[in-house]
């Protein structure tokens, strides 16, 4: 059965909702990603993105359905859930909190490296604990007081974020020199497959930035339209950054691997283009961590709203503001914890698997809940039958080919961990109704 709004405030529109996603999606490595992809593949870099970027659109298109299909609170999880249950929505749940708390925990740890680094003299214990903290509690604040207030912030970084990287296009274009975008060769297929595999990471986000769904208007219209203008703008930004970076510095691209943007923009724009550059880092770092205390809570609201965790109170609304204010407060009161206290060196062997694996779960979701119900009239529906979910599930298999033992062993562990967890709750759960 398909499930129906809880009560929250619908007020998250196509506008909101792409900028909710291009803000998770477009992070911190944009910015050093391009001269990774340039030491691969040249001036044929183009074609990564271009290639990337179809497959990354096949999977989204599958989002978009499960998104138009399932509106409550919850993105991938609840797709999951509704499609196969508490078992596996229990599982997704956990990989989507767990690697959005660490990810959250690197963003913060690095942008107060950053700032010592420019400002030594607050390089002491005190100054980390006061700047997490602020940053941490004011966004938690923020997004306790109302959706519109959490997604109004979202908005504003979002601007931020692309108006630095929409100055070094505009300035940048008219700088290309054109011999350097030549292409002699064209990639083999294992060059181009690396080069893929960085890239389909630098697109992850949407999945985080459409858990908000109980909160969008008009969804089953909304959700794909966004998941859809917000991949094509990421696309289009981050061809036009390779091109510029490629056109401006030619075979030297490659060498800036720390800052490849900054310096392309050194070169444009002067001192004044590294800086902007940078500063824009920094706003892309904040941003990350804005989206993810608006929409990473809103994963442990829908676990304990349906039933999947025994913990009711992270599925209270808030009377006045119409918000999971017990799951954001705790949400980040955990995230600041392991940003304190915690080692990340483990989360980076799960991380990128487990968001594949989600990515795999909503791709099957769709047949499923095909096979559920209907679609109705006014739902999104991929063209072409299983044509688009059976490329998807093909696709992601291909990418978790290609982890690397040890990342394959570690998610298995946590899984088999996870099931475990999952089957002493269910346990005393039905003890207690006995």
């Amino acid at each position: 059965m398909i499930k129906n709004n809880e009560h929250l405030k619908r007020e998250v529109g196509v506008i909101g909702l792409s900028a909710n996603i291009v803000n998770i999606i477009i992070g911190s490595g944009i910015f050093v990603l391009p001269a990774t992809i340039a030491a691969l593949m040249g001036p044929s870099s183009i074609i990564a993105y271009l290639f990337c970027g179809l497959l990354m659109a096949l999977v989204m298109l599958c989002f978009a359905e499960a998104g138009s299909k399932v509106n409550t609170t919850g993105g991938p999880y609840t797709y999951i859930e509704t499609a196969f249950g508490d078992y596996a929505g229990f599982i997704a749940g956990c990989f989507a909190v767990s690697s959005n708390l660490f990810a959250d925990a690197a963003v913060s740890n690095a942008l107060v490296d950053i700032i010592t680094s420019a400002y030594p003299n607050l390089n002491h214990s005190w100054f980390r604990l006061i700047f997490l903290f602020t940053i941490f509690f004011g966004l938690g604040f923020i997004n306790v007081i109302g959706i519109k207030q959490g997604i109004g912030l979202v908005k504003l970084n979002t601007l931020l974020k692309i108006l630095p990287l929409s100055i070094l296009i505009i300035f940048g274009l008219p700088n290309i020199t054109f011999s350097n975008l030549t292409i002699d060769s064209l990639p083999d297929l294992n060059t181009l497959g690396q080069a893929s595999l960085i890239l389909f990471f630098a697109f992850q986000g949407c999945e985080t930035g459409i858990i908000v769904g109980g909160e969008v208007t008009n969804p089953k219209r909304t959700i794909p339209k966004a998941v859809l203008v917000s991949i094509t703008t990421v696309l289009i930004f981050y061809i036009l950054l390779q091109t510029v970076g490629q056109g401006v510095l030619g075979s030297e691209f490659p060498n800036y691997e720390a800052a490849p943007l900054a310096e392309t923009a050194k070169v444009v724009l002067g001192t004044f283009g590294f800086l902007l550059l940078t500063v824009g880092a920094v706003i892309s770092m904040f941003g990350n961590m804005t989206g993810s205390v608006l929409n990473s809570p809103r994963i442990v609201y829908a676990l304990s709203r349906d039933n999947v965790i025994p913990i009711k109170m992270l599925s209270k609304i808030h009377k006045t503001y119409a918000t999971p204010y017990i799951a954001i407060i705790v949400y980040v009161l955990i995230s600041f914890t392991l940003t304190i206290f915690g080692s990340f060196k483990q989360a980076v062997i799960i991380a990128t698997s487990s968001m594949l694996l989600l990515y795999l779960g909503v791709a099957i979701s769709v047949i499923k809940l095909r096979q559920m119900r209907k679609t109705q009239p006014d739902e999104f529906k991929i063209p072409g039958g299983l044509t688009v979910p059976a490329l998807s599930i093909l696709i992601i298999f291909y990418f978790l080919s290609n982890l690397a033992l040890n990342e394959i062993i570690g998610t298995i562990a946590v899984i088999i961990i996870l099931s475990l967890v999952f089957l002493i709750i269910k346990f005393f759960r039905n003890k207690k109704r006995h």
